[in-house]
Formats: structure tokens, sequence, C-alpha cells
């Protein structure tokens, strides 16, 4: 059956280069990876400017339930088709994405620690904590880069949504975590005993 490890932490701390880097210390055939960002629900009743006033840090604005049905039929050896989310127009895209059963699955974003029936479905619960400067440095960067943010946009963002659901629903979603990372993919000590604790599991 397929191990499940989640990975969960606020924006911009670090969660994806944990997940790469335990991606990459596997097999390729071994490992496969999901992000719970592309479970945003689709509003196409809304218009570009209202889908942007949405709160995309809440976790009604994530099916979970579907990535909960997919996680599933994961670990009962099914392959998925993951949605795919285009960040610029707060849509999904029409196409999806094949995922196959693997020996482990890894499950990443700020909200897959808060939702009990998929908690449940995970093996290894990790929390990835870092400093709230470096984080919102982080996503200013990523929003700007990656994103066509403008600042204002982001600062916006931030102050209405992005901290406040970060106090209320990510940072308490710890108390869920069998391992806290400080610093995320910078903690080379914790990656290092994490990864060969995988390895001997997935063998």
């Amino acid at each position: 059956m397929t191990m499940v490890i989640g990975i969960a932490g606020g924006t911009g701390s670090g969660k994806t280069t944990v997940a790469q880097k335990i991606q990459s210390a596997l097999p390729v055939d071994k490992v496969d990876r999901i992000e719970h960002d592309s479970y945003y629900r689709d509003r196409p009743d809304l218009t570009y400017d209202e889908r942007c006033q949405l709160n995309f840090d809440h976790p009604s604005s994530l099916e979970t339930s579907l990535l909960v049905e997919h996680v599933r039929a994961i670990r009962q050896g099914r392959s998925i088709d993951v949605p795919m989310y285009d960040f610029a127009t707060h849509r999904r895209k029409p196409e999806t994405r094949r995922v196959q059963p693997r020996d482990v699955l890894i499950v990443e974003g700020i909200l897959v620690l808060a939702d009990k029936a998929l908690r449940e479905l995970m093996d290894i619960k990790l929390f990835v904590d870092t400093d709230a400067d470096i984080r919102a440095f982080r996503r200013i960067r990523r929003d700007i880069e990656k994103r066509g943010r403008t600042f204002d946009q982001i600062r916006d963002q931030y102050y209405k949504t992005v901290r406040p659901m970060h106090l209320q629903f990510v940072e308490p979603s710890k108390r869920w975590a069998d391992l806290i990372i400080p610093e995320g993919g910078d903690n080379r000590v914790a990656l290092d005993i994490l990864i060969a604790k995988i390895q001997s599991i997935a063998r």
C-alpha cells in the first residue's frame, strides 16, 4: 500500500522545498506528489474581479473532499486525475494530470493537516515552521515572479486573508504533526533523518 506523507506549513515556509528533497531522494518510479492548491474550487459563476476577491486561504476555498477521495484511491491502487489550477485567472484548467499509484505519495499544502479525514490517510505528518517575516518575503517574490501579481495586490491579500487565516487554521494544525521542521529545506539534519526513515520504510 502507498505510504502517504503530508507536508503542511504557512505560505512561503518551504513546504515545496521539503517535498522536492524527499521526492528527489527516492527513485522516480517510486514517488509522486500532489498539491492541495490544485484543488481550489472552480468558480465559473463569478467574474474575474469577483474571483480576485475570494478568500483563498480559508478551507472552504478548496475541494478537500475530492483530494480525500483521490488519496484513498491511490492507497487502493487506483490512478487519479488531479485538477490543474490557473492562478492567473483563478480557474481550473480543462486538462488534468494523471497520477499513478506509487510506493510513496507526498501531499503538500498549507491546510493539509487541518482536515481530519485527510489527516487520517497520512502515515507521516510534517509541519514546516518558518518565521513569518521570511515567509512573507518569499510569498511576495513568488507572487510577483510566478503569478503576475502586483505588490499592492499581495499586500492587501496578506492583511485581509493570508495572515488571519494562518493564525486561525494553519498554525493550530501543527498540533497534528508527527514532526515539526524549523526552517524547512534549510534544516539539513532534520531532512537527512526524515529521508533515511522514509527510504527504509519504502524499501
